[in-house]
Order: C-alpha cells, then structure tokens, then sequence
C-alpha cells in the first residue's frame, strides 16, 4: 500500500535561524535529510515558486537537471485529466520502465512500470495544489520486487491553473527469497571467521547512500587549497587561472567557515564577478578551462558556468542559480572589477532581495505565454465543415466529433478524433454514463 508522508517545512518564523546566508531562503524549504532525492526536488521546486502561487512552467528544464532531472518525468494536463501527456521522461526512468521510443501520453506506459504508479497520486496534486510525497513497494513488469518514494509538484503557466505536474521518483530493486537466504549464509559465515565492517544501507537509484556525507562544494586537496589573502586583484598580465585561483580560496573560505558571514559571502560572489570578467576579455583561455573541467555555458544562462567552476560543480543548484543571478545583474547593471561585493552590502535586502526582484523583472519582460486553449478554439472557430460521410467510424461505427453552431442554427462537423484515439474512447465512456 502506498504511504503518503507530509513534508515538514520551516518559513520566516522568529524561531527559524537565519545567521547563514550562504543561500537564499525558499519559501518553503524542507527540514530533513537532503540526500534523499525527493527532498532536493522539492527544495528545488520552492526555489522557483517566488512571490508566485505556482512556480511558472516556463522556469522548468528537466534535461538541465544533472541531480534528479534522469529520474523525473514532466507531465502536461492541458489535454485533458484523465490522461495527461508526457513532455519529458529522464533517462533512469526510461531504462527502468524498458521504455524504447517516443510515447505521448501516460496510458502509452507500459503496465506495472514504475511510471505507471504516477497515476495514483497525480490527480491529488490537482485537487490539493501542493506537492505530494509518497512512498510504497509494488512488484514491477519484470517479476521484481520494487520499493520506491517520490514527490510530484504542481507548475503552471499562468499562476493559476495546474496544467503541468513534474514528478521525481527514487528506487531501489529488493533482494528475492533465494537472493536473501544466500546473503544471510554469507553473512553467517563472515561472522564465524572476521568481524563485520561499519554499518551500511540500501543503495537507491540516485546514489550516495545515507552513510556518505557528500560536501555541498568541491573540496580541493590539501594542496590545492592557496593562502590568496591580499591577492583580491593579480596584476594584469597574470593568467586567468590566477584569477580562478582565487575566487575559489573565496569560495572555499565561505564553505568552511562556521558563520558563513554576509561579507564572506559577498566577497565570494564578488571575486566569482571579477573571475566572470576578465574570462570575457580572454575567451580562448576560458574556454580552455571550461574544457578541463567538463562544463559547457548554458545561452540561457552563461553565468552558471561561472558559478559552477568557482563554487565547484557539486554545489547546491538553488544557490548556484542564485549566485549566478547576482553575476547577471553586476553584467547588466556595468559594474567592474572589485565593486559587486560592495554593492550587493549595500543593496537594501542584500543579496536575497537582489534575486527576488531581479526574477520579478524577468517575468515582467517575458512574452505572454500563448494560450493553446484559445488558439486551439479559434482553429475550431474557423475550420471548414466535413461531409458527414467523410468522417470515419470505428468498428462499431463510433465517432468523437467536434461540431459549431452556425449563424442559421444548425450543426456542421469540423473535425474528428482519430479511431484509435484513446482520449476517443474515454469521451465515449463519459457520454454512456
């Protein structure tokens, strides 16, 4: 049986510490252990939600999400409830289900695929307008056992409706019967001869286990790590990896120190800046260094890049959108060298207050969003009228129509859904009820 769990949140309350400002405060952000994969999803979704009811649809980029984006799956509900289409499916998820191809709407998945236990829990977003979690074991089309948790969270594309719902899913495949028993001879065996090693746990899909401790940045070697103190600015000619060098002993200091202090931060976020600028000026040896370490600048959003080579590519992503954010608007704004931590000390709300209103302008600038409802009506509006005789029937004879009222009161037929469509059939079981 599947167990929905709640997820326990902390918002400004006077009893919530908010000393550390090495990240921007979600509107909801998960109390809990972030390794879990669901609770990143839904600390990423929080990220995104602002001064919104919903977090807009047009913020969402699964193929992005190197984290949870392989096991997630997008799917879109302006077609219809009952079967929604899928606009994305993550590569985990695809090779755990035995999906090859396209496919377009949820019924296209196979049965008793982990994609499948999706719609026992998707039509609760609609009704609840809130994320839910849930967690169960079921046995899966290959015969195995299959215990999995997951979240789904609600986006929308126009603040208001629920059309799009975005679902992360974690598993973990069950030893069998004779799988177990042979483990626990093992086990027995082992005991008799040498003493067992530390604890362990249960490896699920996305890796580190609990026992891990994975670090929010990448942690140099201990002689990787420079004494840049006083080197705020190499001098002109010095190459840009000093300058690398340095905004990351910044980023470093930021993660290891205990207050995590505004300054530190801002300085931080600053050298990353000036980092940021001298690689435009020397785009081949930025390029170079993009190379080495694997990353590639994103047209959307180049100053991730930044961000990633400094603060390290394990990061947090809520703040490593966010940094990158401040970046974009020290670029926009035409500040130099050695200003943007000053000025993000003197911005009124400091950095957070930077994001919030930096994200409030980019929707205000962005194009509405079409309404495919509206165009598809029009369409409709101004369809030609088929011969009745032109229109297919099922085996049956059946039919699913769309007619218009003319302007002399009849009825002429302006399109028809496919025989073998199932959304077809679905209307056709509505209407005999």
């Amino acid at each position: 049986m599947d167990t929905l769990w709640g997820l326990d949140v902390a918002n400004d309350r006077d009893d919530v510490d908010h000393s550390e400002d090495a990240a921007i405060d979600a509107p909801l952000m998960v109390v809990s252990d972030e390794r879990r994969m669901q609770v990143r999803a839904y600390n990423y979704w929080a990220s995104l939600l602002g001064d919104r009811a919903l977090p807009s649809i047009e913020d969402l980029a699964p193929e992005e999400l190197d984290d949870f984006g392989p096991y997630s799956i997008l799917l879109d509900f302006s077609t219809g409830l009952e079967n929604p289409s899928v606009v994305y499916l993550g590569t985990a998820l695809r090779q755990e289900c035995e999906i090859e191809g396209s496919i377009t709407y949820i019924d296209d998945v196979p049965a008793r695929s982990l994609v499948s236990r999706l719609t026992d829990h998707y039509l609760q977003i609609i009704a609840n307008a809130a994320p839910i979690g849930f967690e169960a074991e079921f046995v899966n089309q290959r015969g195995s056992d299959i215990l999995y948790r997951g979240i789904l969270m609600p986006f929308s594309s126009d603040d208001e409706t629920i059309d799009f719902v975005f679902g992360v899913i974690n598993w973990k495949e069950l030893a069998n019967a004779p799988m177990r028993a042979a483990l626990e001879e093992e086990v027995g065996d082992a005991l008799r001869t040498a003493p067992l090693p530390g604890p362990t746990t249960a490896i699920w899909a996305d890796g580190p286990t609990q026992a891990e401790t994975p670090s929010p940045a990448h942690a140099p070697d201990d002689d990787e790590i420079l004494d840049l103190s006083g080197m705020e600015a190499p001098d002109e000619e010095a190459p840009l990896a000093d300058w690398l060098a340095i905004a990351r002993d910044g980023a470093e200091r930021v993660r290891v120190s205990e207050a995590r202090s505004h300054a530190a931060l801002y300085r931080a976020i600053g050298l990353a800046y000036d980092f940021a600028l001298v690689a435009k000026a020397r785009p081949d040896d930025y390029a170079t260094l993009l190379a080495d370490h694997g990353l590639k600048v994103q047209a959307r959003s180049p100053m991730t890049a930044i961000i990633k080579l400094v603060f390290g590519g394990t990061y947090d992503k809520t703040r490593i959108t966010e940094y990158a954010t401040a970046l974009d608007h020290g670029w926009a704004t035409g500040l130099g060298v050695g200003s943007l931590a000053d000025y993000l000390a003197s911005y009124t709300g400091g950095l957070k207050a930077l994001v919030r209103d930096e994200r409030a302008l980019r929707r205000a600038e962005a194009p509405p969003r079409p309404d495919r409802r509206h165009k598809a009506r029009t369409a409709m509006q101004a369809a030609s009228a088929l011969a009745p005789d032109a229109i297919a029937t099922d085996a049956d004879g059946l039919a699913v129509v769309i007619a218009r009222r003319e302007a002399d009161g009849s009825l002429a037929l302006v399109a028809a859904l496919p025989q073998d469509s199932d959304l077809g059939q679905k209307v056709i079981l509505a209407a005999a009820r």
